[in-house]
Parts: C-alpha cells; sequence; structure tokens
C-alpha cells in the first residue's frame, strides 16, 4: 500500500480543520437507553481513544447493538451524554453525526443490493462538501477486490466482499470514528483476516477512532487495545484483550 491512508482523514469542511486527533476521542458517560418500559442500557460509560481499538463484547441481547444506535443517533438515551471530542451530540441527528466525522458499519453490512459496487460507495458522498465527493484511491489500497467490481451490483458480491463494501463505503465519509457492528458474522476466515488487517493499519497509520462491536473473542485478542465487556446492559468489565483469557471474565461471554 503505497498511498498513505492519511488521506482518509483529509479534513472536508471548515467545521473540521485544524481540530487535532486529541479532539476525535469518543466518551460515553454513564447513559441509559429505553424500549418502551424497557431498559436497554443502564448507565453504560465508555472511552474510545484516537490510534485505538476499542472492542465491546458480550453475548446477543446484552445491549451492545443498542450501544451503537444511541452513539449513531439512530434511538434517543434517557439520560447521560455521548461526545465526540469536545463535541456534544445530544440531540444531533444522525445525519449531523455522520458530518462531524461518525461513520457506522452496521450489522448485516445494510448495502444496496441493486446499485452497483461504485454506487454504493458513492452513498458515502452525501455527508461531504461538494468539492470533497470523490472516492479515496486509498478505498481500493486496503480492499483491491472493490476496484475490480466496481460495475457489479452490490448483491451480486460475496457476504465477505459486501463487508468489505460496506466498509469502503464508511471510509468515504473520511471518519475520525469508525464504528462496526459485529463485522465477522458470516465472513469466511480469508475476509476475516483481510478486515483485520484494514482495522489495524488504520488505527497504526491514520490514528483512526474505532469501536468495534464483536462476538468473535478470537479476533478481538488480537486486534483490541482496550476491551469492555456487557452484560444485560451494563459493563461488567473493562481492561485489556489480554484479560480475555481469564476463565472469571470469560464467563461473561459464554451462552
Amino acid at each position: 500500500m503505497s498511498v498513505p491512508i492519511r488521506a482518509l482523514l483529509k479534513t472536508t469542511s471548515d467545521d473540521k480543520a485544524g481540530q487535532s486527533k486529541s479532539m476525535t476521542s469518543l466518551s460515553i458517560n454513564h447513559i441509559h437507553l429505553h424500549y418502551g418500559a424497557a431498559e436497554a442500557l443502564r448507565g453504560v460509560s465508555l472511552e474510545a481513544q484516537p490510534g485505538r481499538i476499542t472492542c465491546v463484547l458480550g453475548r446477543n441481547g446484552v445491549g451492545k447493538t443498542s450501544l451503537l444506535r444511541a452513539i449513531t443517533g439512530h434511538h434517543a438515551v434517557s439520560a447521560g451524554s455521548v461526545s465526540l471530542g469536545n463535541t456534544m451530540l445530544g440531540n444531533m441527528a444522525p445525519y449531523g453525526r455522520a458530518a462531524k466525522g461518525l461513520a457506522s458499519v452496521p450489522q448485516g453490512r445494510e448495502i444496496f443490493p441493486l446499485l452497483t459496487v461504485r454506487e454504493n460507495l458513492e452513498t458515502g458522498f452525501a455527508c461531504l462538501p461538494r468539492s470533497g465527493r470523490t472516492i479515496p484511491p486509498e478505498v481500493f489500497d486496503l480492499f483491491p477486490v472493490l476496484e475490480t467490481m466496481l460495475s457489479r451490483r452490490g448483491g451480486d458480491l460475496s457476504g465477505g466482499q459486501q463487508q468489505q463494501l460496506a466498509i469502503g463505503r464508511a471510509l468515504v465519509t473520511r471518519p475520525k470514528l469508525l464504528l462496526l457492528d459485529e463485522p465477522t458474522e458470516g465472513i469466511q476466515p480469508s475476509i476475516i483476516k483481510d478486515i483485520g488487517r484494514a482495522l489495524t493499519f488504520l488505527r497504526d497509520t491514520a490514528g483512526l477512532t474505532i469501536l468495534l462491536v464483536e462476538q468473535y473473542l478470537d479476533f478481538c485478542r488480537d486486534l483490541a487495545d482496550a476491551v469492555y465487556i456487557m452484560d444485560r446492559g451494563e459493563i461488567v468489565h473493562r481492561g485489556t484483550a489480554q484479560d480475555l483469557d481469564d476463565p472469571e471474565i470469560r464467563r461473561h461471554l459464554m451462552v
């Protein structure tokens, strides 16, 4: 990869100009989230720092996706706060958060099956100023298969290729914070390795803030700088990837 990936994070608006890496951290402070009378998140606090991969682990139904919905603004929190750098996101709509530098790769990928690969990537233009609406060549450095399939429909790609497309689409927005919801789900091992290498490169070379929600323990152990474990809507452990070898901690992840 001869082209520096830092170009992916190039400032694309006056609002972003002059901001340093220290202003791209994610801070979640004691948030609660309800679906009607049911409480999905109970006082969750979390920090994700630039140049680090922060992993959130937990069994199905413990609140991991609800946490991401709170961060992206797709579901309002009942209490607490979410901030990106020095910006309090408050009641900001999802498109406003995207314009601030937040990009999400949702569970299930959610690409547009009838659009071509190029058109899927270009949907990432929505939050960019007109002058910045280009596909960075670095996307193809990370995922070369996408460049060879630009005219193919998204629905014709394999599951792993669609996951690469979903990550590429997020990177088109030049994010400061990249959220990924179980990117290894249903993906063949070779592409899981490609995704792991891409995330490591984005962390180490671009200094991107990455929040990864996963159930694949080995994937997180290999990548994570910080680990949070959720159970019943709460954070029950925070530490390093090495903690995942502790049987007492692993019990929170057992079905």
